[in-house]
C-alpha cells in the first residue's frame, strides 16, 4: 500500500496559505493559514481559517500572540472542542453563529 493521501495536500502549488493546528497538553495551541479573527472571549474563539471557520472552545482562553500578515495565532488555557464549521454543516453553523451574535 504505497499510495496514502495526507489530509490538506491536494494541491500544493494553489496560493491558499497552508493551514496547520499544533496543540500541547491542552493549554497551547498555535494556528497558521489564519485569514480573519471573527470574535474572541475567554470561553469561545471563532478563527477564518483558509479551510474554513474553525471554532476553540474551552476556558480561560487568552491570545498569546497574533500575526495578521504570517496569518498566525497563538491560544493559551484550557482547550475542551475544536470545530470546524462547514458548509456541509449548515444547520450546525447556524445554530452556533445565532447563539454568537444573540
Amino acid at each position: 500500500m504505497d499510495n496514502y493521501y495526507e489530509y490538506g495536500s491536494y494541491d500544493k502549488t494553489a496560493s491558499t496559505p497552508e493551514h496547520d493546528l499544533v496543540m500541547k497538553a491542552r493549554k497551547s495551541l498555535e494556528i497558521t493559514g489564519v485569514k480573519h479573527v471573527d470574535s474572541f472571549d475567554n470561553e469561545e474563539f471563532l478563527l477564518e481559517t483558509s479551510m474554513g471557520f474553525l471554532a476553540i472552545r474551552g476556558q480561560h482562553l487568552k491570545m498569546k500572540n497574533l500575526n495578521v500578515e504570517q496569518g498566525r495565532v497563538s491560544i493559551e488555557g484550557k482547550i475542551f472542542d475544536l470545530s470546524y464549521l462547514d458548509h456541509h454543516e449548515g444547520e450546525k453553523a447556524k445554530g452556533f453563529f445565532s447563539k454568537l451574535f444573540k
